[in-house]
């Protein structure tokens, strides 16, 4: 055993934008979010994500194990030169020595020290089945690698955290030892000892119950590490603050091995909303959406529209009787004011649509419908009408918005007439085919006869489109069909079917979606095109022809 030195170096400071150190936000997207499938972080990602991390103010981010691979010793190395963190301070996390090593010659602990971070996480075991089994060792030999290493680093002017992994499943093996364990790393000198509930089984009953028990049996300062598994991550992780645990360990939107880890977006709303504890500096909780949204970008996921907070649903009105409530006051369906975490209020028009939802809806796009209930009723009827045939206005904003322009002008918008289109799909003799479109239009007194090829049907029809009206409507050449989905639907009878299709669209500053219905599918995709680009048209400021 290595005997700590009687006074250690005194750890770096923490910058000035950092919040006070009573209680930790550690996020661990960059480690252990970085385990989930599908995610391949580069370092540039992980520099990425670790700026938004530090501009979102939380207080600790995990950057990775230096030493275990060259990606995340380069991440480090990086790190310090690359960014001058504001907030946040960077973390190394690695394991405890090796079982018979001198903690001077274990080349992973000195992969930590080489890092430069000035705080160090260390993994160690606190299941008793599992330092017999996995480490094959000894539980003496284990807690004398705790003391050592913990104390080691402590010495070296390291901050040290302790995660024990496996921590509930042991607490329930062998309660003793599961708080021998935490007591030996607080006496050691680790700072916080997070509890780990790795195989994500726990209730936030247990939680409580067992976080309480070894605070008051240890008095080491205790955090939290919950895995989702049963769905209760952040229940569990409030659950243990409630107990008394003062550092909780997150990730960006959940991110983490198997079904994930504890959404830091939730985890921090709540704390700074619901239990009135800043945890961040100051107007940095406006930003949760945001950075949400930034960091899925990077890790090329799409965000969950159904996320808490942070989701486009998360403060999204459907049923009439919401939104008939909502119009005398918003507070009366939300649990809090979307801005504070940098949302918005969203009403959805569907057949569930009353008056309110539509006056509402009206109010959200700038259109004011001047109390005009024959106005409101006709067009509450005609989307009841619409939706019954297959459209749906809930997925496509833009098409709903073309609508109700309608019904307050007393005629559609238009850019441009068609006269007639056509899609041909040629198959040749050697297996390929030819996708061609041929669209005959009037625009602003002009006949158009364009035609163009493209990778299918639609695609020619879309190049057709272009080809024909971008000499006169130059903004188009700024648009670009982002996403392109297809759904059939079943007919009245059970034996016909009608096709809708959604597209989205976008002019590098936004998107909208269209939808379109018809027995086939490139009718139903000449429908959903013709709005988008009618859309886009008015978006641009574009007049429509009278």
């Amino acid at each position: 055993m290595t005997d700590a030195p009687q006074a250690s170096p005194s750890p770096a400071p923490r910058p000035a934008g950092a919040v006070p150190d009573d209680f930790h936000v550690f996020d661990t997207t960059l480690r252990d979010g970085a385990q989930r499938e599908g995610i391949n972080l580069t370092v540039a990602d992980k520099l990425t994500i670790a700026r938004h991390l530090d501009e979102y103010g939380v207080g600790f981010i995990e950057g990775g194990w230096p030493g275990a691979n060259p990606r995340d010793t380069e991440f480090f190395q990086r790190a310090r030169e690359e960014i001058d963190f504001r907030h946040a301070q960077l973390v190394a996390f690695g394991a405890t020595r090796k079982a018979g090593v001198r903690v001077e010659d274990d080349p992973q602990v000195a992969a930590l020290l080489a890092s430069g971070a000035p705080i160090i996480t260390l993994v160690a075991k606190s299941h008793v089945g599992h330092v017999e089994l996995a480490l094959r060792t000894t539980p003496e030999e284990n807690l004398a690698m705790v003391r050592d290493t913990v104390a080691y680093l402590r010495s070296q002017g390291r901050r040290v955290f302790l995660d024990c992994e496996h921590f509930f499943d042991g607490y329930a093996l062998d309660p003793v030892y599961a708080k021998q364990v935490v007591r030996t790393a607080g006496e050691a000198g680790a700072d916080v000892v997070v509890l780990c509930d790795t195989n994500g089984g726990m209730l936030p009953a247990q939680v409580t119950a067992v976080v309480r028990t070894v605070l008051a049996d240890t008095g080491v300062r205790l955090g939290i590490h919950a895995q989702d598994d049963t769905g209760c991550a952040v229940a569990n992780t409030l659950a243990a603050v409630d107990a008394g645990a003062t550092h909780v360990q997150c990730t960006a939107n959940g991110y983490g091995e198997r079904v994930g880890n504890s959404n830091l977006f939730p985890v921090v709303a709540a704390l700074q909303l619901k239990y009135g504890r800043q945890v961040l500096p100051e107007g940095k909780l406006a930003e949760t959406t945001r950075i949400s949204h930034a960091i899925a970008e990077v890790v090329n996921l799409t965000p969950s529209t159904h996320q808490p907070y942070v989701g486009v649903s998360a403060f999204a009105h459907k049923a009439g009787l919401h939104a008939s409530a909502i119009k005398v006051d918003p507070d009366l369906y939300q649990h809090i004011d979307p801005a504070l975490v940098g949302n918005t209020m969203r009403m959805l028009v569907s057949d569930m649509a009353g008056r309110a939802s539509i006056e509402l809806k009206g109010k959200e796009l700038g259109i004011d419908l001047g109390g005009d209930r024959e106005l409101v009723g006709r067009v509450v009827e005609r989307v009841k009408e619409r939706e019954l045939a297959g459209y749906t206005y809930e997925a496509a904003d833009a098409s709903f918005e073309l609508l109700l322009r309608e019904e307050v002008r007393g005629k559609a918008l238009r850019y441009f007439t068609v006269e007639s289109w056509r899609a041909i799909v040629e198959d040749r003799p050697d297996g390929t085919h030819a996708n061609e479109a041929t669209v005959k239009l009037w625009a602003k007194g002009e006949r158009i006869v364009a035609t163009a090829e493209g990778n299918g049907p639609v695609n020619a029809l879309d190049r057709a489109l272009r080809v024909g009206l971008e000499r006169i409507y130059p903004q188009l050449a700024h648009m670009e069909l982002v996403d392109y989905k297809v759904r059939i639907l079943e007919g009245a009878l059970g034996t016909g079917s009608i096709t809708r299709v959604l597209v989205s669209t976008s002019d590098g500053r936004g998107e909208w979606s269209t939808v379109g219905v018809a027995e086939n599918v490139i009718a139903a995709s000449w429908q959903a095109l013709d709005d988008a680009y009618a859309y886009g048209l008015l978006r641009a400021g574009v007049e429509p022809q009278e």
